[in-house]
């Protein structure tokens, strides 16, 4: 099994940056694409980005040219920087893994922009 950690949430500015981390344990090998997806209150849970393993990166509109997705796989880690955060983006983000034809999750990280 593979289990998922994040970290880096926390209260911002709007303008302000974050960069998130998630940490990946178990059985780790073998694992394909790594993204970050948000759940704000009321509304259902969407892709912010994802990175396969040999680096193609996917972003949501919303986001991109100001959210950076990367992993470091010898660490097994992959990160989120975000910079010109918008109140918009105030949400729950969770780290999502896929191993062969499944999908983990992490607990998620609160990130919250006031404006």
């Amino acid at each position: 099994q593979v289990q998922l950690v994040e970290s880096g949430g926390g209260l911002v500015q709007a303008g302000g940056s974050l960069r998130l981390s998630c940490a990946a344990s178990g059985i780790i090998f073998s694992i394909n694409d790594m993204g970050w997806y948000r759940q704000a209150p009321g509304k259902q849970r969407e892709l912010v980005a994802r990175i396969t393993s040999g680096g193609t990166t996917n972003y949501a509109d919303s986001v991109k040219g100001r959210f950076t997705i990367s992993r470091d796989n010898p660490k097994n880690t992959v990160y989120l920087q975000m910079n010109s955060l918008k109140p918009e983006d105030t949400a729950v983000y969770y780290c999502n893994a896929t191993r062969n034809w499944r999908n983990y999750w992490g607990q998620g990280t609160q990130v919250t922009v006031s404006s």
